[in-house]
């Protein structure tokens, strides 16, 4: 059966996951087709349609309402790339209409609207998927391996990430959903830290308390239309992020640090170190080293060697699981894994339970900054502390 595919918002981050299903159909020309595009900004579809139309033989319908597209077309998969306050409203109908889904990270706008997918996917019998790419470049699962299988640092100690920059506030930027609490959920903690809470636990699992510190130091003007409009989200943070087996991470972020910027990201164990050369939200990195302390002498091993290393462990069946076709794109791997897990009827590497997980400790981070004090992972995880999110999730009956 050839697979029915559907791209709902056809932005930025959706042009990435149309390239990936482009590179995937030249690879297996019959394992899906695409069939329609969906955005309000129709000329938006009709781009991402003509582009599709030149990798099959028909040109994918398009639509400027989810409402209009399921009504008329009768999917098998849909890949969601909306705004983050749209994610679950989009999905649950999708999964209602008896499609499979794929959410763009943040999963859902808060613990809750997460957790709404969730049970719309178990209700429908359906899968849901976590359109997580960093987990699965070929560094990040070397590091993976470096860490939990090798134990090449000993057991776990400290985790630094740190970077401080300085942009000018002053500077007048144009209006983007981003900046507004009730469209994207929040900032940078939970945008691009999708992707460093996803990889925190796949490397370290489920940390057991947070304290953190989130500020907006400067205020961050942008035009909308005639009206000045001020960026809602912080500019630093600082989360202290504890692990029951002794594990401490210091996670902090600032772009209001005038006059000297680093970026410090650095793993620690009993026996050495994997030092990242990067920045914080998206490594480790190919050009990471792993050193080694030997007594008074340094070892110090690239990242690519290992990664060569890693590759030769790796069996046939596991070599194409993680990376099929031989191809490292974490997009393309994504999207691949979401289209095998539903033609196999197995749970994608990462899916709804994964991203909620990753979610709650960005959600965590911000409770804990919200209530001035440490919070439990799991009483935010599970909802029991929601004061952060409480707005958000009235705004959407949640």
């Amino acid at each position: 059966m050839v697979l029915k595919l559907a791209i709902v918002g056809c932005g930025g981050m959706a042009e990435s996951h149309l390239r990936a299903y482009i590179a995937i159909k030249q690879k297996e020309p019959e394992k899906f087709e695409f069939a329609a595009m969906c955005d309000h900004v129709l000329s938006s579809a009709e781009k991402f349609a003509n582009i599709a139309a030149q990798n099959q033989t028909f040109k994918p319908r398009i639509y400027g309402s989810l409402e209009d597209m399921l009504s008329k077309e009768d999917v098998d998969a849909v890949d969601i790339c909306t705004p983050h306050s749209e994610h679950h409203k989009v999905a649950i109908a999708c999964l209602n209409a008896g499609a499979n889904v794929m959410v763009e990270k943040p999963f859902g706008v808060t613990v809750k609207a997460s957790k709404a997918i969730i049970e719309a996917a178990k209700r429908n019998n359906k899968i849901v998927a976590v359109a997580e790419n960093i987990r699965r470049g070929l560094s990040q699962r070397t590091a993976h391996w470096i860490i939990n299988e090798l134990k090449m640092l000993g057991e776990p100690r400290l985790f630094f990430a740190q970077h401080a920059s300085w942009q000018d506030p002053a500077e007048e930027r144009i209006w983007h959903w981003r900046i507004e609490r009730m469209l994207s959920g929040g900032g940078m903690v939970m945008d691009s830290g999708a992707h460093f809470a996803d990889m925190l636990r796949y490397l370290y699992g489920d940390p057991e308390t947070i304290y953190a510190k989130v500020t907006q130091f400067e205020r961050w003007p942008h035009r909308k239309g005639d009206r000045i409009i001020y960026d809602e989200r912080e500019d630093s943070w600082i989360a202290v992020i504890s692990f029951k087996s002794g594990l401490t991470c210091t996670w902090s972020w600032t772009i209001a640090a005038p006059g000297y910027s680093y970026t410090n990201v650095v793993h620690y164990g009993s026996r050495g170190c994997l030092l990242d050369h990067g920045d914080v939200f998206h490594g480790p990195f190919d050009n990471a080293e792993i050193i080694i302390q030997e007594g008074s002498k340094k070892i110090i091993y690239p990242m690519r060697t290992i990664e060569r290393e890693y590759l030769n462990s790796l069996d046939d069946e596991r070599k194409r699981r993680l990376f099929p076709h031989g191809i490292t794109n974490g997009v393309f791997v994504e999207c691949y894994d979401f289209l095998e897990a539903i033609e196999k009827g197995r749970k994608p590497e990462v899916d709804g339970e994964e991203g909620l997980k990753a979610k709650a400790i960005c959600e965590a981070i911000y409770e804990s900054a919200y209530l001035g004090q440490p919070v439990n992972y799991r009483d935010v995880l599970e909802g029991r502390i929601e004061a952060y999110q409480k707005p958000i999730n009235e705004y959407f009956n949640l």
